[in-house]
């Protein structure tokens, strides 16, 4: 017997996950898993529930919810130097890091990748002192899942992240950064950027073709601040990966990357980490290699 700790968040995605709990539970039990619910109340409560445990009491912790709700739960294993392995049900509006891994939807579909065992040890992302898994971002898009109201969000789904970002862009101004990674330095007003451990976020999953998430490295993906018409034209080259040629992107790989700012009021713009609100700049961005490990399917 296994012991699993099943973590989830009733706010995810349009709150329908309650009616598949069941079936989760039936896929556990009958590969002999031991589960121990807990529901989120505040976001918090996972991380004073881990701190009082012993390290070792489960095998498994589920994270089932969004990006968001992962990233919860990421930070609570780590910096509770919990000995479990991870696996993801997603069930928020945005599952990016699960998509990534190709894990399921359908909750028992997801559920089976854990009970088949396969698993892997993974890079992940800390910035300052907190921890991610797929993207920390900022500028234009990148605060949309923070301002999107529940309702609407919950209505048109991931179309709702689109509507709002498009809404933002006549009002979007440039960011002046200083971008510093293990090989040089990079003043430059921009529109956004993302630093990704995976290939996409938001939805959008090819900003970075050929990401890994095992290789110690991120990409970053930067746009340089140009008229709103050349944007456009660069923003479809971006979605579709292949922007790569352009004079306005800004890209490297590292495992080391710093993020300043050169405005005279740093805070007004946010930062975005796996969905929830990141720190503020300035902000070290640092690989660590195969930090957890996460089920997924071969």
């Amino acid at each position: 017997m296994k012991n699993l700790l099943f973590v989830y968040n009733p706010n995810s995605g349009n709150g329908s996950f309650k009616f598949e709990i069941d079936s989760c539970l039936e896929v556990f039990q009958k590969y002999d898993y031991i589960v121990t619910m807990f529901r989120f109340i505040e976001i918090s409560d996972i991380n004073t529930y881990l701190s009082k445990i012993e390290k070792d009491l489960y095998d498994v912790i589920v994270a089932c919810g969004g990006d968001g709700t992962v990233n919860i739960v990421l930070n609570a294993i780590i910096k509770n130097d919990i000995n479990s392995k991870l696996g993801i049900v997603p069930s928020g509006t945005a599952n990016d890091f699960a998509s990534f891994l190709k894990i399921p939807r359908e909750p028992a579909k997801a559920c089976k990748i854990i009970t088949d065992g396969n698993s892997k040890y993974v890079d992940v992302g800390l910035a300052n002192d907190i921890y991610f898994i797929n993207v920390f971002a900022a500028g234009l898009f990148t605060n949309i899942s923070h301002v999107v109201d529940k309702e609407f969000k919950d209505f048109f789904g991931k179309f709702a992240y689109y509507l709002k970002g498009i809404e933002q862009i006549p009002n979007f101004t440039p960011i002046p950064i200083v971008i510093e990674n293990s090989k040089e330095t990079i003043k430059e007003d921009i529109y956004l950027f993302f630093i990704l451990n995976s290939s996409g976020t938001g939805g959008f999953e090819n900003l970075a073709k050929g990401a890994t998430i095992d290789d110690g490295m991120f990409e970053f993906v930067g746009v340089r601040a140009r008229p709103i018409g050349e944007i456009a034209i660069l923003f479809v080259k971006i979605l579709t990966g292949d922007y790569l040629d352009d004079p306005n992107v800004i890209y490297f790989k590292d495992n080391y990357i710093k993020i300043d700012t050169l405005s005279t009021n740093p805070n007004h713009f946010e930062t975005d980490l796996d969905g929830e609100n990141g720190p503020e700049l300035p902000v070290e961005i640092r690989n660590i290699p195969k930090k957890i490990e996460i089920f997924m399917p071969l």
